[in-house]
This record gives C-alpha cells, sequence and structure tokens, in this order.
C-alpha cells in the first residue's frame, strides 16, 4: 500500500484464488504434486514408476569462517549497502544487459584511445586513470544526485511527494557509507597511522598493525566495490523509483563532459577524435537511457510523470 496504490490492492497473479483456471490437461484426474504447482493447474503428465529425480547436487560446505565473510565481508556488505532492494521493483534483465554491453565497449574505446595515442604508458597508469575517473564520477553523482531527487520531490505531488521522500533514506545512506570509507584514509594520514607516528609502545603497535590490516582488508575492497556498485545502480536510486537512475545517469555524463571539456582532459588529441571520445560517452548514455525510459514505459507503464503523479 502506498501512493500510487492506495487501495493496497495486491498485483495480478496468474496462479491466484481469483484467477480462471486454465483449460483441462490430457490427464485431468492426475492430482498435483505436494507443491511446485497451484492447486487448479492439473499435473500435465501422469504419474511414472520409478525413483524421483535426484534434484540439483547439494551445495558444497561453507565452514565457519566462510559464512561469517559471507556475513560481514566488504563484498556482502557492500552488496547490501549499494545494491536497490526496494520490494516491487523492476529489475529488467535485457536493461542491465545493455548497460553491461555499453560500459564494456566504452571502456575498450577509452583505453583503445590511451594507448593509441600514448596517454598512458602502462597498466598501472590505466588502473589508477580509471579508478581517478571513477571516483571522479562518484563526487559528481554525489553533488547531482540531491540536485535532481530534490528537484522531483518538490515537483511531485503531496502523495507522490511523501512515499519519494521516505524512499530516499537508503539511497542516501549509500552515499554516506561511500564518502565515509573512502575519507578512513585521509583520516589515517593525519592521525600518523599510515607512518607509524602512533605506535609509540607495544600497546599503540598493536592497535595500529590492527588498523592497517582492517583497512587493507575491508576498507579497502568496500571502497573499490561501492564505487563501481555506485556507479553501476546510480546510488541505488531504483529505490527511488525506477525512471531515477536513467535521469540521473544522464545528467552525470553531461557534467564529466563539460568538466574534461574546462579541464583539457583530451588537448593532446587530433580534433575530430577528441569530439570523439568527449561526445561517444555522453551520447551513448542518453541514447540507452531515452530506451530504458522508453521499455518502462511501454513494458510495465512505469513514467516519471506518473511518479510525481503528474
Amino acid at each position: 500500500m502506498n501512493a500510487w496504490n492506495p487501495q493496497g490492492q495486491p498485483p495480478y497473479d496468474p496462479y491466484g484464488p481469483n484467477a480462471p483456471a486454465p483449460p483441462p490437461g490430457p490427464y485431468p484426474n492426475t492430482p498435483p504434486p505436494q507443491g511446485g504447482y497451484p492447486p487448479h493447474v492439473p499435473h500435465p503428465y501422469p504419474p511414472q514408476p520409478g525413483y524421483p529425480h535426484p534434484g540439483p547436487p547439494p551445495a558444497p560446505r561453507v565452514g565457519r569462517a566462510g559464512r561469517v565473510w559471507r556475513t560481514v565481508g566488504p563484498i556482502a556488505i557492500g552488496r547490501k549497502v549499494f545494491t536497490p532492494s526496494r520490494p516491487g521493483r523492476v529489475d529488467d534483465a535485457v536493461v542491465a544487459r545493455i548497460q553491461k554491453i555499453r560500459s564494456i565497449v566504452g571502456l575498450a574505446a577509452v583505453l583503445w584511445v590511451m594507448f593509441s595515442y600514448k596517454l598512458v604508458h602502462s597498466a598501472g597508469d590505466v588502473a589508477s586513470d580509471r579508478l581517478n575517473q571513477s571516483w571522479i564520477n562518484v563526487l559528481v553523482l554525489s553533488v547531482t544526485f540531491p540536485v535532481i531527487v530534490g528537484l522531483l520531490i518538490a515537483v511531485a505531488r503531496p502523495p507522490a511527494r511523501q512515499e519519494l521522500l521516505r524512499r530516499t533514506a537508503k539511497p542516501v545512506g549509500s552515499v554516506l557509507a561511500i564518502i565515509a570509507g573512502v575519507a578512513v584514509f585521509p583520516v589515517l594520514v593525519l592521525t600518523g597511522f599510515a607512518n607509524g607516528e602512533f605506535a609509540t609502545n607495544a600497546p599503540t603497535t598493536v592497535v595500529t598493525v590492527v588498523v592497517t590490516l582492517l583497512t587493507i582488508a575491508w576498507v579497502l575492497p568496500f571502497v573499490i566495490y561501492g564505487i563501481g556498485m555506485s556507479l553501476v545502480h546510480v546510488f541505488r536510486t531504483a529505490d527511488i523509483h525506477e525512471t531515477v537512475p536513467p535521469v540521473l545517469a544522464t545528467a552525470l555524463v553531461w557534467e564529466m563532459t563539460l568538466v574534461d571539456l574546462f579541464t583539457g582532459a583530451y588537448d593532446t588529441l587530433p580534433g575530430p577524435t577528441r569530439i570523439v571520445v568527449m561526445l561517444g560517452a555522453p551520447l551513448s548514455v542518453t541514447a540507452v537511457a531515452l530506451w530504458e525510459l522508453r521499455r518502462l514505459r511501454v513494458t510495465y507503464g512505469l513514467t516519471l510523470r506518473g511518479a510525481l503523479m503528474r
């Protein structure tokens, strides 16, 4: 029950109690098995003699340490923090596949330009450049997120406004989580942990070692994973509404194009190549975002105007 479903009616269930019964099968008197088929759907085949199918193989056993790591490890926590989880959210596998293809093609094009025009000289330079670029994207997105989401909430009608505002809690939490994770590193430098200034005796040395290991083994993977997931899921703004991520992604990519333009990121490239490199990403992201919005409207009846109740 929410602003878009005030009566609290459940979604249509083709196997629910109010759904029409299917036509009788070839064996209408065969009782259905205990589970796996709705009560009014007859078993399509008669029971066969012999042993039942053995089923899937049992899952491999995981030790206690493995279970703990899968529960509180950086990837497990990052998946909970940065992945959308609103019940009833539309998760279109076709859209996700197109976005992955676009990301792979865009990354391949950037790497080809970097190595062809000697903008980088080693794989380490590429990794450092991509990590820096991703972190800049997250910073710009963290500034763009409250502006655009706040604008959408402001123009929404009061019933939708309250619902949208309530749904921003988890996306805001993901923003704060990635900023807090990155802030650990300058804090370690400023407090002297990074260069060992805090380790003046045995207890402080133990604390320094524990903090350093925790930072390397937990905080660093959490931050790297969080940066990637924040860009993929656009700070899990699908928890607000399915139409918000393509809108935010379009705004982000054009903002980054302006940043590259004013900072002269590709000044060393020839004129036509520079235009293609700078406009390729925003145009492709915009095209995918428009296609995604159209697919949400045609396939699922979800529109930005409907989210705002306008």
